[in-house]
């Protein structure tokens, strides 16, 4: 090697070396950038500064345990007693909590020496240990309470609404009415509500014990008043799953049956025509390139609310999805088959049949079934657009900011629905194309 060969090596690897230095710092630099990006314009500071580790643990517990509201109505007098507040879950007259006492003098034992008292004239006295006896006076529209202006952090106080919080449970005060909250682990009434003569009912007396309702047979009377349970409403729930699975059946199939004929209008092999090839192929572009959720707020414009409208959606999405992934398996199928059919005198319509489509089946079926699983997913946000199947109830229950069990349950259901929807498809999958050992 001469002086100005070995000259030009050199340069040409210091030149090497020096664009490897500039990438192994021009890459974590830009990461570094980014990251520095997203701290500010996320305002990952402020985000910090709201969060409320509170209100997160209050939801985290709302959703295994279940809460009774005491509520006086300080304009009439009347006590109810009723589970998470709400109508369906009130104490039948005559009934009321274990920890609840008195007549004129209404005692409520929240538990660990912490006491409620609702004295006449709508007063009430507040017991907690380690604070001086809490007095509240209900007038008109304020509240007049004994509260020191120095107050701990779990009392909030105004003239108008008095909110305590403590370890055993909570206690609001306003002009309209008293109220005191409970709280106990599990999901009550999930089985049999209030008024069902089944509920408190362990499974052996069902099954075994004497004829609680007079009308019906244990078994047959508890199937149908959990079936029908007003409060947890599981027919309902039941009936909202399989729209659910329904909205993903039919997108995902209509879309495959759509997209098939289509998809040989998109290969080359099939399809010579470039102008009419170019156009199916920006079709396919367009209706996939367009979310779902984007469809579905569109045709729920155009159709309205409901299961089909989200249908249709995960079908438009879908066809455009099957077409391109159809036409990439037809343009690689074998010519030797098609070939050999068409040598039996096979019309063109033929050799689709027995020469291509037996080629493509496994790929299709084995797209098609992996789409029916991620729609069954999709299908639950969908409805909650469309106003339809489970994704509505779990929205609602949400918004309503209190029935925090309610969403636990129906999270653990879409849950349980993919899970099974994995398994079938799997299962589908092994009948119609064979598993690999």
């Amino acid at each position: 090697m001469t002086a100005a060969e070995l000259h030009d090596t050199k340069l040409a690897a210091e030149k090497l070396f020096q664009r490897k230095r500039i990438i192994g710092f021009g890459i974590p630099a830009v990461i570094a950038v980014y990251l520095t990006y997203i701290f500010f314009a996320f305002d990952l500071p402020g985000l910090a500064e709201r969060a409320n580790l509170d209100n997160a643990v209050t939801l985290a517990s709302d959703s295994w345990s279940h809460k009774v509201h005491v509520t006086r109505d300080n304009r009439s007098g009347e006590i109810t007693y009723a589970v998470e507040g709400e109508r369906k879950g009130t104490y039948p007259d005559g009934m009321r909590p274990a920890w609840v006492s008195g007549d004129e003098v209404t005692t409520i034992d929240l538990g660990g020496d912490h006491f409620v008292r609702y004295l006449p004239d709508n007063r009430t006295e507040i017991d907690i240990p380690g604070f001086p006896l809490i007095t509240a006076q209900a007038e008109g529209r304020l509240v007049t309470t004994n509260l020191p202006d120095d107050l701990p952090d779990w009392i909030s106080a105004t003239d108008r609404r008095v909110g305590i919080t403590t370890p055993e449970g909570r206690i609001t005060l306003t002009g309209a009415r008293t109220e005191v909250f409970n709280y106990f682990p599990g999901w009550e009434l999930f089985w049999f509500t209030l008024d069902s003569p089944y509920h408190g009912q362990g499974l052996g007396t069902i099954l075994f014990g004497e004829q609680l309702d007079p009308n019906r047979g244990n078994i047959a009377g508890a199937v149908s008043d959990w079936w029908n349970n007003a409060m947890w409403r599981h027919k309902d729930v039941a009936w909202a799953i399989g729209e659910t699975v329904l909205m993903a059946f039919l997108g995902t199939m209509g879309g495959a049956i759509i997209a098939l004929p289509l998809a040989f209008l998109a290969a080359k092999r099939f399809s010579p025509v470039m102008l009419l090839r170019a156009a199916t192929r920006r079709l396919f572009d367009f209706v996939r390139g367009v979310d779902a959720l984007i469809w579905t707020v569109v045709l729920a414009r155009a159709f309205g609310p409901g299961p089909l409208t989200g249908a249709l959606a995960i079908l438009i999405t879908d066809t455009g999805t099957f077409g391109k992934i159809f036409s990439e398996a037809l343009e690689n199928v074998d010519q030797k088959q098609i070939e050999g059919v068409s040598s039996t005198g096979a019309n063109p319509l033929q050799r689709y049949r027995f020469g291509v489509i037996p080629q493509v089946v496994p790929v299709l079926l084995a797209q098609i079934l992996y789409f029916l699983e991620s729609n069954t997913r999709s299908a639950t946000i969908i409805g909650a657009i469309t106003g339809g199947g489970i994704g509505l109830m779990l929205t609602q229950a949400i918004q309503t900011q209190k029935d925090w069990e309610e969403v636990a349950y129906y999270i653990i259901l879409i849950i349980a629905m993919v899970m099974f929807m994995d398994w079938f498809s799997g299962w589908l999958r092994g009948k119609l194309i064979g598993r690999k050992d």
